[in-house]
């Protein structure tokens, strides 16, 4: 997400055309990639250089130096927002890792812990105590890289809620103003206290400008709405492919309606009944016209552990195999720790959104994606008894996450149909198939309240909130 946010998007020509000299620092194991991807804005301007991320060094800090320690100080900060905003999205997590560890675990720090997360959800001193106890953590990783560049603002795509936080630190160790963007819907809601001194931030929305005021105390002078740059290409339709084109690289029927499903939450639970019970439908020509499925893989779906995720991965593939009018699409790899996480496939997203006459997933972000191409979506939430059941691997009902911040924004909007079951979701895609305009106005509204700007200016504009923090 980040290498989309800045790379293909407005925010780095924008900073470059006004003489700022940008270190972006990327994927060790990719950055020759990356840098090849992107040599168009290397070529047009020196003042754009890439190094490593050095995540090696990072991860193994974390799990050479006090492992424990920082693992809880990491735990607080994603629980530990202030109970001013929705706290769903975090509550899951304190039971995931109730579910994933053994009574030792559980005696020994969680429940000791919930004193500390009830602190932290009730007192700001607390929170603010948390940031300034981590700074304890600091490596010099990067030190001959703030030594060679003497940067003015270091820039994230968290503050400092992953593996940022050591180069946040060092940032500040330094004195060295730090910056965060908000790249994720959920960002700003599923993860709270700051993992370093972090004072600016640019995010979305009014919404996830009040999560981080109220959930995590920012300062309200230093938090910018700049809507979201990675989706200024879909407002520009820079990513369309013809769709005919679309249709014939999947194999797609274009006399057919298209239904796609993108998967999501699979760590929570299996998105397999989901894809099932559309498998079923479209093959027996029970819906209002005539249609056909593009399933979109996740990530995580290529992962080698758990091995759960390749499993439920195999099996959509036999689906595909089974079932007449069934297609399978699968997020590029980019390759190193990025994995499917690479950015490489938008034309591939905005195609299938954009061609689609109605989208399934379950809660993803890709409700909001999908709503800027003005296509009917559905969130399905279908569940199989149990979850994914497996010793130490934590479930939890699709049904159960509706009222997550982003989710239940997504319901209270209407800006699309949820489905728990088969029935329901037959009745919410024939209502779709017969009428796309439905629900139309709300979708609009749903961007307009979660995004901001629509007018693909977000890119210029966070970049320009960028350049007025340098230049104070």
């Amino acid at each position: 997400m980040a290498i989309i946010y800045f790379l293909q998007s407005d925010v780095i020509p924008t900073l470059l055309d006004a003489g700022v000299e940008v270190i972006l620092l990327t994927d060790d194991d990719t950055k020759t990639q990356i840098e090849k991807r992107f040599s168009q804005l290397v070529t047009r301007n020196s003042q754009l250089i890439f190094e490593g991320l050095r995540l090696k060094e990072a991860n193994q800090f974390a799990a050479t130096y006090q492992p424990r320690l920082q693992w809880l100080l990491a735990y607080l900060r994603r629980v530990g927002g202030s109970r001013r905003i929705n706290t769903e999205a975090m509550d899951s997590h304190i039971w995931e890792v109730w579910a994933e560890n053994g009574w030792k675990f559980r005696l020994g720090i969680w429940i000791p812990s919930a004193l500390m997360i009830l602190l932290l959800r009730n007192f700001s001193w607390a929170r603010k105590l948390l940031v300034k106890i981590q700074n304890r953590f600091t490596t010099n990783i990067y030190s001959d890289l703030f030594d060679k560049y003497k940067p003015d603002l270091v820039i994230a795509s968290t503050p400092g809620w992953r593996m940022d936080r050591y180069l946040l630190r060092e940032s500040a160790k330094r004195g060295i103003p730090n910056m965060t963007v908000i790249v994720g819907w959920d960002n700003s809601s599923s993860y709270n206290v700051s993992g370093a001194d972090v004072q600016y931030a640019t995010c979305w929305s009014q919404l996830q400008k009040d999560e981080l005021v109220y959930g995590s105390d920012w300062n309200p002078d230093n938090v910018n709405i700049g809507g979201i740059p990675s989706y200024d290409g879909y407002f520009r339709k820079q990513w369309l492919m013809p769709r005919d084109e679309y249709f014939k690289l999947h194999k797609l029927d274009p006399n057919r309606k298209l239904i796609s499903y993108a998967s999501s939450f699979v760590h929570f639970a299996p998105n397999y009944p989901n894809i099932e019970a559309l498998a079923k439908l479209v093959s027996s020509d029970s819906l209002a016209e005539p249609s056909q499925l593009l399933i979109r893989l996740h990530p995580s779906h290529f992962q080698d552990k758990p091995k759960i995720f390749a499993e439920e991965r195999a099996r959509v593939f036999e689906l595909e195999k089974k079932y007449p009018h069934v297609h399978v699409v699968q997020p590029v790899a980019l390759g190193g720790s990025l994995g499917y996480y690479g950015g490489e496939d938008m034309d591939e997203k905005s195609s299938m959104m954009a061609y689609s006459d109605v989208v399934v997933t379950v809660y993803s972000t890709m409700l909001v994606e999908t709503a800027v191409h003005d296509t009917p979506m559905i969130a399905a939430t279908i569940d199989v008894p149990g979850g994914w059941n497996k010793k130490n691997k934590f479930s939890l009902s699709l049904k159960e996450i509706g009222d997550w911040p982003t989710h239940k924004r997504f319901r209270d909007a209407k800006a699309g149909r949820v489905a728990s079951n088969e029935n329901e979701l037959k009745d919410a895609l024939d209502l779709y198939l017969k009428d796309k305009s439905v629900d139309s106005s709300e979708r609009r509204k749903f961007v307009e309240d979660e995004i901001t700007f629509t007018d693909g200016t977000s890119g210029k504009r966070t970049a320009e909130f960028v350049l007025k923090v340098i230049n104070a």
